[in-house]
Parts: C-alpha cells; sequence; structure tokens
C-alpha cells in the first residue's frame, strides 16, 4: 500500500495508529472517517460524471484536479451565476482536458440556481467552489440528492450555515457519500509528517500554539457602467462578510486549522481578539477588516495565538510552531522541522496537496468507503468565525455562544435586483 492510500477508519486510536504505521504514512489522519461499501461504485469502472458549480480560478483548479484523479471521470456539466465566467474556464478546462470535457450546452447553468440545475442534470460528483455564503445550501442540495461532493473551505460564513453543514455531513455518512472539504494542508505530506510526530508526543505536551499569516492586498475588479450593485458585490465577493465571511474566515482559516489539528482537533473553549481596517479605509473595500489578532484559551489551559494582516508594503510569512515540554514544532515555507528533545527535519517526498485530496476523493467513492471531513471542516469554519466574532465585538466570546449563535449576515434568497448592502463595518467595542 502507497503511503498517501494509508487511512484511519473509526474507533482507530490515532497516536496508536502513529506509533504503528510512521507519522509519513498518514493520509488526512485527522479528518477522514470510512463508512460501509457504496455499491453503486464500489469496483466499478462505471464512467464518473462530475459538475463544477463556481468557475473561478479555485473552480477551475478543482475541475482539473477531480478529472485528472481518476481515468474513468468526465466533466459533464458547469454552473455559475456569470456566463463569462464559465465560458472562461470551460475554454481552458478543454485546452488542457479536450477529451474529458465533455460539457454540453444544454448543461452549462447560469444564475442563481444554476447550481440546482446542475445538481438534477445527472451528475454524480458535485464540485463546490462558489463563495461560501452560499456553501451551506449548495452542500445541502447535493447531498440530499445522494452527490458525493467536493467543497471548497470555509464552510460557511456564519454559525446557522455551518449547522447546516453539520446537518449535511450526518446525512452523508448515513448515505455513504464521500465529501472531502478544500482544507488542503491536511493532505500535504510534510505536514502529515510534522502533526503526525508532534500528536505522537515528540515535543512533549503541547503548552502553546501560534500561526501567522501576513501578506499584501489581493485581487479587485473596478465597477463597470452595466453592473448594479448586486452584480458589483458578486464580482468582488471577497470583500464582503456575508459572501466571504471575512479574509479571516475565507483565507485565515487554512492557519486555524492547523491550530486544531495541533490540539487533536480540540476545540479552544474561548477567544479573545482585535482587528480593524487600516488599508481597507476605501468603501470599495466593502465591510471586511485588514488585520485580526486573537488570543485562544483550551480547557486544559493551553493557549492559542494567531495573527494575520493583508497590507502592502509589510513582511510576509506563513507559519505555525508548535510549543511543547521537550521541544517545538515548526511550519514555515517548506521547512517543517522539530527542536528540543527529538530534533527531526522533513525530507522526504513532496506531494500536490490540491491534487492529493480529488485522489482520496475519487479512490473512496471509487472503493466504497465514504470518506466524510465534514464535522472538521465545520470546526475550523467555526473557529474562524468565532474568531471574526471576537474581533468585530471586542469581546471574549465562548465556542458554546458561537456554535448557537442565530446571527445570519446574508440575505435569505439571491436575485440580480435584491438591493442588500449586508452588516455595517464593525466596531469593537460598539459592536454586538
Amino acid at each position: 500500500m502507497a503511503k498517501k492510500d494509508i487511512v484511519i477508519g473509526e474507533g482507530t486510536d490515532r497516536r496508536t495508529f502513529i506509533k504503528t504505521t510512521g507519522a509519513a504514512t498518514i493520509y488526512s489522519a485527522a479528518t477522514l472517517n470510512m463508512g460501509f461499501a457504496n455499491p453503486l461504485f464500489s469496483g466499478s469502472k462505471e464512467t464518473l460524471k462530475v459538475g463544477l458549480v463556481g468557475c473561478g480560478g479555485r473552480g477551475t483548479g478543482a475541475a482539473s484536479q477531480a478529472i485528472s484523479a481518476d481515468p474513468d471521470t468526465v466533466l459533464y456539466a458547469m454552473a455559475d451565476i456569470f456566463e463569462d465566467r464559465l465560458n472562461s474556464s470551460l475554454e481552458i478546462l478543454k485546452k488542457t482536458h479536450a477529451e474529458k470535457v465533455q460539457v454540453d450546452k444544454e448543461r452549462q447553468f447560469i444564475g442563481f440556481d444554476a447550481f440546482q440545475k446542475l445538481i438534477d442534470s445527472g451528475v454524480d460528483v458535485v464540485l463546490l467552489a462558489c463563495p461560501p455564503g452560499f456553501r451551506p445550501d449548495h452542500l445541502t442540495a447535493a447531498i440530499d440528492a445522494g452527490k458525493h461532493v467536493f467543497y471548497e473551505k470555509p464552510v460557511a460564513v456564519d454559525a446557522p450555515g455551518v449547522r447546516k453543514v453539520l446537518a449535511a455531513a450526518k446525512k452523508a455518512k448515513e448515505k455513504n457519500l464521500s465529501m472531502v472539504s478544500g482544507f488542503c494542508f491536511r493532505y500535504d505530506l510534510p505536514k502529515q509528517a510534522l502533526y503526525g510526530k508532534v500528536l505522537a508526543g515528540d515535543i512533549g505536551e503541547i503548552k502553546a500554539v501560534s500561526t501567522t499569516r501576513n501578506g499584501g492586498e489581493l485581487w479587485y475588479k473596478e465597477r463597470q457602467p452595466d453592473w448594479n450593485d448586486m452584480e458589483y458585490h458578486m464580482r468582488n465577493w471577497y470583500y464582503y462578510n456575508w459572501l466571504s465571511g471575512d479574509f479571516l474566515v475565507e483565507m485565515f482559516v487554512h492557519s486555524l486549522d492547523m491550530i486544531t489539528w495541533a490540539m487533536g482537533d480540540k476545540m479552544p473553549k474561548t477567544a479573545t481578539g482585535t482587528g480593524g481596517r487600516q488599508w481597507r479605509t476605501d468603501e470599495k473595500y466593502g465591510n471586511i477588516y485588514d488585520h485580526f489578532a486573537l488570543e485562544y484559551e483550551y480547557d486544559n489551559g493551553v493557549k492559542g495565538y494567531a495573527f494575520t494582516r493583508q497590507q502592502n508594503g509589510g513582511s510576509s510569512k506563513n507559519s505555525v510552531e508548535i510549543m511543547g515540554t521537550d521541544g517545538n514544532a515548526l511550519y514555515e515555507g517548506t521547512r517543517h522541522e522539530i527542536t528540543g528533545k527529538n530534533p527531526w527535519r522533513y525530507q522526504g517526498e513532496e506531494n500536490d496537496m490540491y491534487q492529493s485530496e480529488h485522489d482520496a476523493l475519487f479512490k473512496s467513492i471509487r472503493q466504497g468507503n465514504g470518506i466524510n471531513d465534514g464535522e472538521m471542516a465545520a470546526n475550523s469554519t467555526l473557529m474562524g468565525v468565532m474568531s471574526r466574532t471576537a474581533a468585530y465585538t471586542g469581546q471574549t466570546v465562548t465556542w458554546e455562544e458561537v456554535m448557537n449563535s442565530t446571527n445570519v449576515l446574508g440575505p435569505d434568497s439571491y436575485s440580480w435586483d435584491l438591493e442588500y448592502q449586508g452588516p455595517k463595518i464593525a466596531v469593537p467595542g460598539v459592536t454586538r
């Protein structure tokens, strides 16, 4: 069995598994839950029909990786709210995967209801890469229809959305459907090896975890004369927390997930933080912040710290440091190492983590063993929502408060004529 093929089944003790097989053999060890045999595709050579919902850059990449993961797959349908984006994605995919792209015109769906039309078009696997505000409803619809799903991170932008995803994940387990999230660092071999050693006790008892992700500004699309407010918001969805969750939830959630991974998927008891807009002072940047700083406290007294900013002109960093009684574990760039009592540096195999998560998804479908990382993805997303809530309000918030929150950021439904501005820019100490 190849290293990347090994998974942990339900009832397997993680630490025992690590010590028995070696950290480098873990394949998404903290996330994969295997179900019972699926008679539909187990051992089958039947062609799997893939549908893509959300045809931006990430969606186009996901489609390419999905149809590369299994020799008997085709891209069968595509959906987006914008026709130009679908056409651009389709053109790219035809150039790179001509024989596997079979998206006839009648299976090119446009509009806010395009996702449901795609789900009903006869696809077997649905790739969800729309803005996160749509994710809970899209995922629920796909699972209700009995489809296997790859869904990008984060899974929602607020707690009610997270609860929808948890319900969908439970239903997927009952149906033995595979659902794999875009928390791709869980599929990175160097990080699997590093975290495997941490969870096996190589740095002793964990005392603190710190993560930093600092970088510059991202894309922005200037408003065009024929765009109304809704189209402008949708074209620049990243800058509206009711669509993206704020950049802390949309992007920094990867770093928060790596804190969670280090803690054995235990969630923090409380979060306290701050944040604001020093760079994004122009109204074109919607209602999101450009920097955050958080502190977390766990039931066992461990502290977590998270720092992130998106501001041009500053230094860049992307790291996680795990501090234990016998040493420290560090990830930064290409460095994956442990210092202290049991020094170690990763020098093993490298992989494409984006491709690996699709390889795992399609292998699980063929074998009839349903991967389901819904609970992990929901918890890591809610940690992002918890962090944003603490920073927006300036208050210390508890996990239970956030999990039970009824605060919904987005509208009940979408249309091109909808006039919806979303929440006002948060002011710590004032915003509830």
